[in-house]
């Protein structure tokens, strides 16, 4: 499970719970063609994402890897101004 990311300013605080920021890693990494996030596969500390993926046999696993890289960090920094680094791990082919 992810830490909650509290945002503060001048109006007050915003906090994003952990459960929203896993829906958001999940849904961007699912958004590259063959992948799926594992069940528990998704973790956000700080500003550090972790993924673990299973990819469709055949695929490029580098470039699926970097694709999910950056389609989590594009959605992160457009949903909560995170600019974060992506650990991904591909953990099984299918």
């Amino acid at each position: 499970m992810s830490d909650a990311l509290v945002l503060e300013g001048s109006g007050g605080t915003i906090t994003v719970s952990g459960g929203v920021l896993d829906r958001l890693v999940r849904r961007a990494a699912e958004e590259v063609d063959g992948v799926t996030v594992r069940r528990r596969g998704t973790s956000v500390k700080g500003g550090r994402v972790a993924v673990e993926l299973r990819v469709r046999y055949g695929a490029v696993l580098p470039a699926a890897a970097e694709a999910v890289q950056r389609r989590v960090a594009e959605t992160l920094r457009a949903a909560c101004e995170l600019d974060p680094s992506v650990d991904v791990t591909v953990e099984e082919l299918g």
